[in-house]
C-alpha cells in the first residue's frame, strides 16, 4: 500500500472508530487521550499485517478494501522494526500515568504492557524461529490462506485475489533471505523439517498451474458469484493462471532450488536448547505460551503428575467394561481400530465423519445456557482440512470468524486417514475446538462490548487452549458423554495434553531425540503412530505452544475451586464461567485477579 492510501486508510478507520476530530493526534505524536492509544496501536497493527487485516474484515464494511492486494512482508528487516515498534509502543504506554484512567483504562493497559512487554522480551530471539516448517511454514500458509481467509464475493475481491497471486514471488524471495540469515547465525530446523518441507513443496507444484489449487478453489469459487459473466469469469480465471504459471510455481521452484542446501546444513539435533542461548530462548517462549513464570522442570514435573492421575481414571472404565489395562497404550491403540469405533476409510466414510462432528455439535447446543449466561451470536461449521496440507497438519484446528460476521468460525478437522479417528474421541475433539471450547470462547471475546478493539483479538495461548481444555472438562462433568467409551476418550484427550507438558519440556529442555518424545508419546497415550509423529514434530518447530493447554486450563479449575470455597452454596457455575470470559483472552495473572476481585464482589457483607 502506498503511503498516502495507508494515511487515508488510518484517518478513515479511525474516524470509523469515533475518534473523530482526534484523528490527526491519533496518527502522529502522542494521542490524547489512552483509548485513542489503543486504537491506535491496534490500526497500526493491521495496517502492517495486510494478511490478518483481511482475516478479521474491521474495514470491508467500510468500504475500505485495498489490503486485499497485498500479503504481508516477510523479511528480517520487516521482524525487526515489529520489535522497533513494540519497544517504542510500551514506551509510549507507559507515558500515560494511571492516576489519569478509569479503572477498566487500567486493566486494558495492563493487558496491553503484558502483550507488548512479551514482545520486547522477545527480540534477542525473533530470528530463532524456522519460516520453512511443515505446520505453518509460509509454503502452507500462503496457500492455505488464499483458499480459507481471502474473501471471494464480488469481481472486486476476485481482481484482489489475482493480485495477490502476483505478490507470491517477492513473498517467497523474502523467506528464502530470511532462512539463510538464520542459517548464518546458527538457527537451521532439524533435517527431517526439512525434508517434509520439500515433500510439501514438490507436492504443490505437481501437476502444473491447471491443476493447482489455488487455481481449481479459484474457479469454483467465482462460479459462484452471480454477478460474474461466463466472460469475465474465463478472464479472471485466464489471470490467474497466469499469474500461478509467472509467479507462484516459479517461486515454488526457488524454495526446490533452495531446501538441497539447508538440507546440507541442518542436522538430527531437535531441541531449541541446540541453538544460540537456546536454554533463554525456551524459558523465553515458555513464559510467552503459559503466561506464567513456572521453568521447564516445574512443567515437566507437573506433566509427570498429571499422566499419573489422568491413568488412573482411564483404567478405572476400562475395568469396568472387563478390559485389561496393564499396557495402557497398547490397549488404547487396540480399541481405536476396532470396527465398532471407527466410519469406513473412503470418502463416504469421511462425510460421515463430518457429519458426525455436526450432530455432535448440534446435540452440545442446547446444552450450553445451563453453562452460560453468555453465548455468542456467531455460527460455527466443521470443514475439512485441506488435502495439500493434511499430512503435516495436525488433528484439527479453528479459524475465528471475521469481525465483520461475513463467515462463521470453522472447525477444521483432519480426514487424511479415518482410521485415525475412533468415535469415541469425537465427541471431545469437537467440545475443544467448537462449543463449547474455541469457537465459545473467541466468538463472545470478538462480541463484547466496551471492550478497546485490541482485547476482542489479543491472543494469550494459555488462556485460548486453557480454556479449551477446560471446555472439555465442563462437559464431561455435565453429562455430555452418553457411553463409558466417550468418557474415555474425553479422559484419552486430557491425558495427550499431559503428555505434551513431558514431551516438550524433555525436547526442548532435556535434550530428548525426536525417537524418544515419540516412544513416551506412544507409550502412555495410545495415539496412532501418524498422529503421535506429526504431534511431536509440531512441538519440535514450535517451542512452548504446546505446555500452555494444561497450564492454562489447571489455573482455571483452581480459580473455580478458589471460588467454590470462598463462596459455598453462593457459588454460581454460570455466572463463574461469564466473569473467565468476559474480558477476552487474559495473561492467567489479570485473569487472577478478574476472578478474586468478581469472589470479593459476591462475599455477603458483614452484619453490623
Amino acid at each position: 500500500m502506498r503511503k498516502s492510501l495507508r494515511i487515508t486508510a488510518v484517518a478513515t478507520a479511525l474516524l470509523l472508530l469515533g475518534v473523530g476530530v482526534f484523528a490527526l493526534p491519533t496518527i502522529w505524536g502522542k494521542p490524547w487521550s489512552i483509548e485513542h492509544f489503543y486504537t491506535r496501536v491496534f490500526l497500526d497493527l493491521l495496517l502492517r499485517h495486510p494478511m490478518l487485516l483481511s482475516q478479521l474484515r474491521v474495514l470491508e464494511p467500510y468500504g475500505i478494501r485495498s489490503h486485499n492486494q497485498e500479503l504481508d512482508d516477510f523479511s528480517v528487516a520487516f521482524t525487526q522494526r515489529e520489535a522497533e515498534a513494540a519497544r517504542s509502543n510500551l514506551r509510549m504506554l507507559r507515558s500515560y500515568t494511571p492516576a489519569s484512567q478509569t479503572e477498566g483504562q487500567r486493566f486494558s493497559s495492563d493487558v496491553l504492557d503484558w502483550f507488548l512487554q512479551s514482545v520486547v522480551d522477545g527480540e534477542p530471539f525473533q530470528l530463532h524461529d524456522y519460516p520453512l516448517n511443515q505446520l505453518d511454514g509460509v509454503q502452507v500458509t500462503l496457500p492455505d490462506f488464499m483458499l480459507n481467509v481471502h474473501p471471494l464475493y464480488d469481481a472486486r475481491d476476485a481482481q484482489d485475489y489475482v493480485a495477490r497471486l502476483a505478490r507470491f514471488g517477492p513473498a517467497i524471495d523474502q523467506v528464502i533471505a530470511s532462512v539463510r540469515t538464520r542459517a548464518e547465525r546458527g538457527i537451521v530446523p532439524p533435517r527431517f523439517v526439512v525434508e517434509r518441507v520439500r515433500e510439501q513443496v514438490d507436492g504443490f507444484r505437481a501437476g502444473g498451474a491447471l491443476q493447482n489449487v489455488l487455481l481449481t478453489s479459484f474457479a469454483k469459487r467465482i462460479g459462484e458469484i452471480d454477478a460474474l459473466s461466463p466472460e469475465a469469469r474465463t478472464e479472471l480465471t485466464q489471470a490467474a493462471r497466469h499469474q500461478i504459471e509467472t509467479s507462484v510455481l516459479p517461486a515454488w521452484q526457488r524454495l526446490a532450488d533452495y531446501l538441497p542446501t539447508l538440507q546440507e546444513q541442518a542436522t538430527e539435533t531437535v531441541g531449541a536448547w541446540k541453538h544460540p542461548e537456546g536454554s533463554l530462548y525456551y524459558g523465553w517462549a515458555l513464559r510467552s505460551h503459559t503466561t506464567t513464570n513456572l521453568s521447564a522442570d516445574e512443567i515437566h514435573a507437573l506433566g509427570l503428575r498429571e499422566v499419573a492421575r489422568i491413568q488412573v481414571q482411564m483404567r478405572e472404565i476400562l475395568g469396568a467394561e472387563g478390559i485389561d489395562a496393564t499396557d495402557l497404550g497398547a490397549t488404547l491403540r487396540a480399541l481405536n481400530v476396532e470396527d465398532r469405533f471407527l466410519y469406513p476409510d473412503t470418502d463416504e466414510g469421511r462425510a460421515q465423519v463430518l457429519a458426525g462432528y455436526q450432530a455432535i455439535l448440534d446435540d452440545a447446543a442446547p446444552r450450553l445456557p445451563a453453562l452460560f449466561g453468555r453465548l455468542p451470536q456467531a455460527p460455527v461449521r466443521v470443514e475439512r482440512i485441506p488435502e495439500f496440507k493434511q499430512d503435516g497438519a495436525p488433528g484439527a484446528y479453528y479459524m475465528p470468524p471475521p469481525l465483520d460476521g461475513s463467515k462463521p468460525g470453522i472447525f477444521y478437522a483432519n480426514l487424511r486417514s479415518v482410521r485415525e479417528i475412533p468415535k469415541f474421541g469425537m465427541r471431545t475433539l469437537a467440545y475443544h475446538e467448537a462449543i463449547p471450547g474455541h469457537h465459545l470462547q473467541i466468538a463472545i471475546a470478538q462480541e463484547l462490548p466496551g471492550l478497546p478493539v485490541f482485547r476482542r483479538v489479543v491472543p494469550f495461548t494459555a488462556f485460548v487452549e486453557g480454556w479449551a481444555l477446560y471446555a472439555e472438562r465442563l462437559a464431561l462433568e455435565n453429562g455430555f458423554h452418553p457411553t463409558p467409551f466417550d468418557r474415555l476418550g474425553a479422559l484419552q484427550a486430557e491425558l495427550f495434553r499431559a503428555v505434551r507438558l513431558v514431551v516438550d519440556t524433555g525436547i526442548h529442555a532435556q535434550r530428548w531425540t525426536r525417537e524418544q518424545a515419540i516412544a513416551y508419546m506412544l507409550q502412555n497415550t495410545g495415539m496412532p503412530e501418524t498422529d503421535v509423529v506429526a504431534e511431536v514434530e509440531r512441538y519440535i518447530v514450535s517451542p512452548g505452544q504446546a505446555c500452555a493447554y494444561k497450564v492454562g486450563q489447571l489455573a482455571i479449575l483452581s480459580l473455580r475451586d478458589r471460588a467454590q470455597q470462598a463462596l459455598g452454596p453462593r457459588f454460581d457455575l454460570r455466572a463463574f464461567n461469564d466473569v473467565v470470559l468476559g474480558s477476552g483472552a487474559l495473561p492467567l495473572e489479570l485473569l487472577e485477579r478478574n476472578v478474586n476481585e468478581w469472589i470479593a464482589d459476591q462475599a455477603p457483607v458483614p452484619a453490623r
